[in-house]
This record gives structure tokens, sequence and C-alpha cells, in this order.
């Protein structure tokens, strides 16, 4: 058996993630708004750095569960949210500023939902 209250802790703090992830989003209506300015940059780094955490706290809750709590979600890739996580963090030059603003516009809010039924389930 694993550890509840750290995995809750753990899912928490993804949840504050998307959280910021939505609230940092919200201004951006296409991928130019990132690019286009100092500020759409700082935001898209900002977004990239809670990706980074949630697809590093997926990874956790994987090692915590023995890849068995999250396998019971499947509405969510959770590999394609840790794969994520290691593109942003060892391919960050060559990151997309697109596959990031689709993240954000079709997957946060799933994600987030998703994290908190587990939350409660547990």
């Amino acid at each position: 058996m694993f550890n509840t209250e750290l995995v809750k802790d753990i899912i928490n703090q993804m949840i504050l993630s998307c959280e910021r992830v939505e609230n940092r989003f919200r201004p951006i209506q296409s991928i130019d708004d990132f690019l286009d300015s100092e500020e759409g940059i700082e935001k898209l780094d900002s977004i990239c750095m809670q990706l980074i955490a949630i697809g590093e706290s997926v990874k956790n809750i994987d090692k915590e569960t023995d890849k068995k709590l999250l396998a019971s979600y499947p509405i969510i890739s959770w590999k394609e949210v840790a794969g994520l996580r290691d593109i942003i963090s060892h391919h960050y030059f060559d990151l997309n500023a697109e596959i990031v603003f689709d993240v954000c516009k079709n997957y946060i809010h799933t994600l987030k939902e998703t994290l908190i039924l587990i939350r409660n389930d547990l």
C-alpha cells in the first residue's frame, strides 16, 4: 500500500499548478500571444515551469503507487503528461509553442478535474 497522505499532497500541488496554468493562459488568444512580446514569452516560460512540475509529479505518484493509481484514471494520458515534462526540460530551445498552447487550451482543465476526482476518491 502507498502513503495516501503523500499522494494527496502531490495531487494538491498538481491541482494548484493546473490552476496557475489556467490563470496565466487566460489572456492568451493565439500562439502569437506567446511569441510576439517579452510578456508573452514570460507567460510561456512560467506556464512551462508549471507543466514541468505537473509532469514530475506524475512520475512521483507512479513511483509511490507502483504505477497503479493513475492507471485507474485512463481519461488522461499520464505517459504524455510525464513526457511533456521531459520535452520541456531537455529540449527547451526546441519547444514548440503550439504544443503548449494546445495543452493549455484543450487538456489542462480535464487534467485538473481528474486530479480533483482522484483526490476525492482517496
